[in-house]
């Protein structure tokens, strides 16, 4: 069979997207994920190196591909013995398959010379990331609308959604990040929120500490020894309405770190309603090998020439909408393995950005009419 190879240098296009049952899949694909021998990978063997850190795939899975030159080392095919140096490049070639989003359209605001403004829907990712490549914001503007190059001047959550702010070109990328930077940027979001908020303003002026590993940053004061952990972070709160279940809630960060305006209405008492994450201290549970794949992934420019060993299984049949890979861990499905659930956005609103003689809006979401 021939396969064709992507990188990141291959443009996602319309028909990579499948709608399904109120989600946006996309169609799986050949990559190539390339990453380099840290020092703690060398001395290992190829194999074992990929078992140990990617846990994602059986080891027997990492066998085949290295067997069948699924796995390379400097564009070789090398044996599954094979000790891997320092700085050498690993190339894994394998089917892709991304997590689905929900298929809310990413609907244009303004469309200017210099500057596009989306509404971001929940649960899709702004740019590439983990396991998110054509399955993000940048990446479906460019497919549907041909818009490209784009520069986020902001982050949103992937769960989060709202106004996005993208520049069209690395010039007013540039004069937006150094408002930012200056602290000229009013941001401006809305939340609905357990209980009754407050009716007086709140300033909270709590540390952000994030923990990577489990994905959640915590509110942090100072200790006993006036020590604290973390990043100073400042989010001012303002009741705008409440049923006596819910209030709505407007937020405007100060600062901008890591699930700030989450983690300090769980500060005030007022997590976000539907915030599974910091409804209590219980987290959710995470498939440690979700995003490990990703993690070796590296832009680079084209795919070498690929050889495959006779040993390698060809491909044995297809659905009337993919092609299905014999050697690919994932199929026949079309979601990723831990990614078969439907998933909720976040009541967490970004309505407004402004700075020296510029404002960009976005209309509130339904969750935000609370009944009378």
């Amino acid at each position: 069979m021939e396969i064709v190879w992507q990188t990141p240098a291959n443009p996602p296009e319309p028909q990579d997207y499948i709608l399904r049952n109120g989600r946006r899949h996309v169609r799986p694909y050949y990559f190539e994920f390339i990453s380099h021998v840290k020092n703690r990978w060398a001395g290992k063997t190829i194999v074992d190196l990929f078992a140990e850190e990617f846990k994602g795939r059986p080891y027997d899975y990492y066998v085949s591909a290295v067997k069948c030159g699924r796995i390379q080392v400097d564009g070789e095919i090398v044996p599954v013995s094979y000790i891997v140096k320092q700085s050498q490049k690993i190339s894994h070639f394998l089917h892709r398959h991304e997590p689905p989003v929900m298929a809310y359209d990413v609907s244009v605001l303004q469309n200017e010379l210099d500057v596009l403004t989306v509404c971001k829907p929940a649960s899709v990712p702004v740019h590439p990331c983990g396991q998110y490549r054509k399955n993000t914001i940048v990446g479906i503007l460019q497919a549907e609308y041909g818009l490209a190059p784009l520069f986020p001047i902001h982050r949103l959550d992937r769960l989060v959604s709202g106004l996005l702010i993208l520049a069209r070109n690395a010039s007013k990328a540039d004069f937006f990040r150094q408002q930012i930077e200056a602290g000229l940027v009013q941001k401006q979001y809305i939340a609905k929120v357990i209980g009754v908020f407050p009716e007086d303003e709140i300033m909270v002026d709590a540390n952000i500490d994030y923990n990577a590993r489990e994905g959640r940053s915590t509110a942090e004061v100072e200790n006993a020894n006036g020590a604290v952990k973390g990043k100073a972070a400042s989010t001012k709160f303002t009741q705008i309405n409440t049923d006596g279940t819910h209030s709505i809630v407007l937020c405007e960060p100060i600062t901008g770190r890591t699930h700030q305006i989450r983690v300090h209405l769980q500060y005030t008492g007022h997590p976000i309603a539907n915030d599974m994450l910091y409804l209590s201290e219980h987290v959710i549970g995470r498939s440690a090998g979700r995003m490990s794949a990703d993690r070796a992934a590296a832009n680079s420019g084209h795919s070498p020439e690929f050889i495959f060993h006779d040993n390698c299984p060809g491909e044995e049949n297809s659905r009337d909408d993919f092609s299905i890979d014999p050697m690919c861990t994932n199929c026949p499905n079309l979601a990723p393995k831990g990614y078969d659930g439907l998933e909720e956005g976040l009541w967490l609103h970004c309505f407004r950005y402004s700075g020296p003689g510029w404002t960009y809006e976005c209309p509130y979401p339904d969750w935000a009419s609370l009944p009378e």
